[in-house]
């Protein structure tokens, strides 16, 4: 898959959690999201992504997602 598709689709996850009110449930969810519904595939194409590029065209909410729930997602 390509990582801007990646990219995009995980920016629209992020803008669907970022409106709830408590921002670590927002961040946690995010993580959640990606690690029930994407194929670990895709992941760590996202995770490589991530570590080669430093998240540009990341939105900053998923970002400090991605950061703060890696483990989870690995």
């Amino acid at each position: 898959m390509k990582t801007e598709h990646l990219i995009s689709m995980v920016n629209r996850i992020g803008q669907f959690f970022q409106a709830m009110p408590d921002h670590d449930e927002a961040l946690e969810g995010i993580a959640l999201h990606v690690k029930r519904f994407w194929e670990p595939r895709m992941r760590r194409e996202l995770l490589e992504y991530l570590d080669k590029q430093g998240g540009k065209d990341i939105s900053p909410v998923v970002l400090e997602a991605l950061r703060l729930h890696r483990q989870l997602l690995a």
